[in-house]
Formats: C-alpha cells, sequence, structure tokens
C-alpha cells in the first residue's frame, strides 16, 4: 500500500497517517514511545505524546502538508503551552529529527503553532 497521494500539481505529498508512522518510528529508534494521544472530553488535543527516556514529554499535532491546525486545536496547543508543554505541528517528515531532538533537549522555545 502506498503512502504517497498524488494532488493536482503532480506533486507526490505524503499522507498525515505515514507522516504519523514515520514519527513513532523514529521516536522507538531513540529509545522513546509515541502513543496516540486520546482525551476524552478534550476536543482540540495534539495527536501524538512524545515520551523520551530523558524523562521529557512532548505533544506533536500531525497535519498533511501545508496543512493548518484548526482553530480549536491552536487554542488547545496555547492552553498545553501556557502550563509549560512543548507542542510541535509536523506536516513534513523533514521536521522529525528537529522536534525529536527539541524535545530530548528540553528546548521549549523552539515550537511552533
Amino acid at each position: 500500500m502506498s503512502t504517497f497521494v498524488k494532488n493536482s500539481s503532480d506533486k507526490a505529498d505524503i499522507s498525515e497517517k505515514a507522516i504519523e508512522q514515520q514519527l513513532v518510528k523514529a521516536v522507538k529508534a531513540r529509545g522513546g514511545l509515541c502513543p496516540k494521544f486520546v482525551a476524552p472530553g478534550m476536543d482540540g488535543m495534539p495527536d501524538r505524546l512524545v515520551l523520551m527516556p530523558t524523562g521529557v514529554v512532548g505533544f506533536v499535532e500531525v497535519k498533511t502538508p501545508g496543512q493548518q491546525p484548526r482553530p480549536l486545536q491552536a487554542r488547545r496547543h496555547r492552553q498545553l503551552r501556557d502550563l509549560g508543554f512543548t507542542v510541535y505541528v509536523l506536516d513534513d517528515p523533514a521536521q522529525i529529527p528537529g522536534i525529536i531532538a527539541a524535545i530530548e533537549g528540553g528546548n521549549y522555545g523552539n515550537h511552533t503553532e
């Protein structure tokens, strides 16, 4: 099964699911866990938790390339950031190493909305 879909500009874009799978695999390769985050009664929460062996936690919202969080998601991300958590929006597999490194290093100023 292909993880790529063709768009109208004849450019291959990777699907959200494929990006999410790459994130899970990369976190696992670093010794961490990346469970799907489900929070009943709290819509707009990020898709994945990133739990690293150093005891740090980050949240990751996965989107298809170029897609932005919905307004409710953006508000929830701000809420989490106001509590001191990191929240990253991932829409390109090339961002994965940097996101993991930032979470591992506690680089809390390098998150995106």
